[in-house]
């Protein structure tokens, strides 16, 4: 059976629990603190399994998180021309697996590093550090961009140019607190609304029209 805690938060909780083993005999107060911390790392990295609906036509949420933004951009790269766009943004306490919000080939990726501003503000999706991926598949093109937040410091991209991914495919995470944003060709219909939750991989956000 699948662990549901993503490899790399075994790497953080294990140092956390080491220190308060550490701190027992210093301090209880420091032990049972970075005891904590250890559990809650081990919560931030979990990884559930998730039901993917069916349905050639379904765009699927690429990330967990409350919908902060829906609009149109003049210009998306990859899609090469104007698109909608669904920002999410992404608390610690959300799950922080990227998944593809469609069947189809990586045929782009690009990292841009940046600032650290709060992943909830618009001005984060221009100057903060971040990592997009371009899907395809029959013509039809989505890109997600991997956004890093004010305490999020690392984007992880697990997938490259000529990567296969089936639709709720994981193909990376966003450590500690950030932002996900989706955009689709002006043709696809959007089906969520400012404000809703979502679930990466299980939300429909769109459909192919």
């Amino acid at each position: 059976m699948r662990c549901p805690i993503h490899r790399e938060g075994w790497i953080f909780s294990s140092g956390c629990f080491l220190a308060a083993f550490l701190a027992r005999t210093i301090s209880r107060r420091l032990s049972r603190f970075m005891a904590f911390l250890g559990a809650f790392t081990l919560y931030f990295f979990r990884d559930p399994e998730r039901e993917i609906p069916s349905g050639a036509q379904i765009i699927v949420s690429p990330a967990d998180g409350h919908v902060i933004g829906i609009d149109q951009v003049d210009y998306a790269p990859f899609i090469e021309g104007p698109a909608k766009r669904i920002s999410i943004f992404l608390s610690i306490f959300d799950v922080h697996i990227n998944r593809a919000p469609i069947e189809g080939t990586v045929g782009y990726r690009h990292y841009h590093p940046g600032k650290f501003f709060p992943a909830n503000i618009d001005k984060a999706s221009l100057d903060n550090e971040q990592n997009a991926i371009g899907i395809e598949d029959a013509g039809f093109k989505v890109l997600v961009k991997q956004i890093a937040g004010i305490v999020a410091r690392r984007i992880v991209c697990w997938v490259d140019n000529g990567s296969k991914l089936a639709r709720g495919d994981r193909f990376g995470l966003i450590r500690f607190g950030s932002r996900t944003e989706l955009y689709m060709p002006l043709s696809a219909k959007i089906e969520v609304q400012i404000g809703q939750k979502v679930q990466g991989g299980a939300t429909i956000v769109g459909r192919r029209s």
